[in-house]
């Protein structure tokens, strides 16, 4: 959706610091936020687009200000109460959790591994025709959805061409709602830096996208 959460191109934002011999958690409760993610998912809370759109309804200033898992944390939150599976009271800690349902599933140990590395494939066994094939030249729509998209606004009117059908996926726009799967084909497009970011960007350079029909004009 448009808003701050959507980073990508822009210019300001300071340089990327790195930090040396980094570890995968600064704090215990990072680790335990990590944790949680998996287990909400596969208790069938949320899916991965309604977990990255909870995210980018953030007040811009908490999202600027908070870290990475605190992020994770406010989704959490956001949506465990939107889905009454939570009490603002329980959160707040003024009162104690009820029990949970036995029908609700449990991600177990020997889960755990292909949950985090591999997680739910978004893609769709289904025969949909293809708008578009390698080579054809498209436009990204110039769209301001107020919703999710998985459309970045830095590429909204730019022209590019199809490089590779990746196939039949359902629609971030729609899952992230809770309005049905939409599937349809997914295409990596390939555009000029100099189509992007103006004629200052290296001449030589290309960015490829995958990018939904939706998405796609034809030229």
């Amino acid at each position: 959706m448009n808003g701050i959460h959507d980073l990508g191109g822009m210019h300001g934002m300071g340089a990327v610091i790195t930090e040396e011999n980094e570890p995968p958690f600064h704090h215990e409760w990072e680790r335990r936020t990590f944790s949680l993610f998996a287990s909400l998912f596969v208790g069938g809370h949320f899916n991965v687009d309604m977990f990255r759109h909870a995210i980018e309804r953030m007040n811009p200033a908490h999202y600027l200000e908070e870290s990475y898992y605190e992020h994770w944390m406010h989704a959490f939150e956001t949506l465990l109460l939107e889905k009454g599976v939570i009490t603002p009271e329980e959160l707040a800690g003024i009162q104690q959790p009820g029990e949970a349902s036995a029908d609700i599933p449990v991600l177990r140990k020997e889960m755990v591994q292909a949950v985090v590395m591999t997680g739910a494939s978004a893609r769709v066994e289904t025969d949909i025709p293809a708008s578009f094939r390698a080579g054809d030249r498209v436009r990204a729509k110039n769209i301001n959805p107020a919703g999710h998209t998985r459309l970045p606004r830095y590429v909204r009117g730019k022209t590019g061409t199809i490089v590779i059908d990746h196939g039949v996926f359902i629609t971030p726009d729609t899952v992230a709602h809770g309005l049905g799967d939409h599937p349809q084909h997914v295409y990596s497009v390939s555009f000029d830096a100099t189509e992007l970011w103006g004629e200052n960007a290296p001449a030589k350079d290309t960015v490829r996208i995958d990018l939904w029909d939706d998405y796609l004009e034809a030229l």
